[in-house]
């Protein structure tokens, strides 16, 4: 950073990894060989970058901060398995860069981006085998955590929906410069060949958990219900009972294949104009 002149951006959520040691578990869990693809999200001053292109068939980094550019090419030029896109990951057409075989994504998250990014990665259908990111320990506890547990939230059900979860490994935040106010965690995502559970209409499914989860603290049947959204507090009563639920029950308590029941009985309720489940 001294040699380039710059500084961690905040408005970016920069902090770097600088522990060569998660480094290599981070890669070693990506399980890296020569017929791969990698997508590395945020490499940053590439301290993940140079073990990747040493392990895999090409590299693709997608980097928002044009100063990192500069420095990429400068410290990895002797490499020719090695392609950089200075533009953000949310607006970049991920398929584009994958052809039949699956990619695997690499990365080390800026935490105010976290969600958003897995959440295109998984409901953009891109050819990926899996996911391998460090995140924020908090986050790392949702997105691993099991649907119908307390530290679980509307992600929780979508991480499930698409992929299976694993927690690898902590990370203190003294392994990043800025050093951070909250510890890290590295999770992988194995995508699965079909989604967890089979329905017709997952827009109804995740409307169904947002708004559960919107307002968590309040039972199902009045989140559900709350501004007429998907029929009224009574229906929704009635729906539940005949699930063989309470209806106390809180969304958070809820599976997500109990969320799929629930989605179908909703297309009874002929107010809510969605069509089959």
């Amino acid at each position: 950073m001294d040699k380039y002149n710059i500084k961690a951006s905040k408005r970016l959520g920069q902090n770097f990894l600088t522990d060569g040691e998660a480094a290599c578990e981070i890669v070693n869990y990506s399980n890296i060989s020569k017929e791969d693809l990698v997508i590395e999200i945020g490499p940053g001053l590439g301290t993940l970058t140079g073990m990747l292109l040493e392990q895999a068939e090409k590299v693709v980094c997608i980097e928002l901060d044009e100063r990192m550019i500069d420095i990429l090419e400068d410290r990895f030029s002797m490499y020719n398995n090695l392609e950089i896109i200075n533009d953000d990951v949310l607006k970049v057409d991920l398929n584009k860069l994958i052809s039949s075989k699956p990619a695997k994504v690499v990365a080390n998250l800026p935490y105010y981006i976290t969600s958003p990014i897995i959440m295109k990665l998984l409901e953009d259908r891109i050819n990926l085998q899996s996911i391998t990111v460090m995140v924020q320990k908090e986050a790392a506890d949702r997105l691993t955590a099991k649907p119908g547990k307390n530290n679980s939230g509307a992600i929780t059900y979508g991480i499930r929906y698409y992929a299976q979860p694993e927690r690898i490994i902590e990370v203190p935040k003294t392994s990043f410069f800025p050093v951070p106010e909250v510890d890290s965690t590295v999770i992988k995502l194995e995508i699965l060949n079909k989604p967890a559970i089979n329905v017709k209409n997952e827009k109804l499914l995740f409307k169904v958990i947002k708004l559960a989860f919107m307002q968590k603290r309040k039972t199902l049947a009045n989140a559900l219900s709350s501004g007429n959204t998907l029929g009224d507090k009574q229906d929704i009563e009635k729906m539940l009972l005949n699930l063989g639920f309470d209806t106390r029950i809180r969304g958070e308590k809820l599976t997500l294949e109990e969320f799929r029941k629930d989605c179908r009985l909703h297309r009874n309720i002929d107010k809510i104009g969605f069509s089959n489940v």
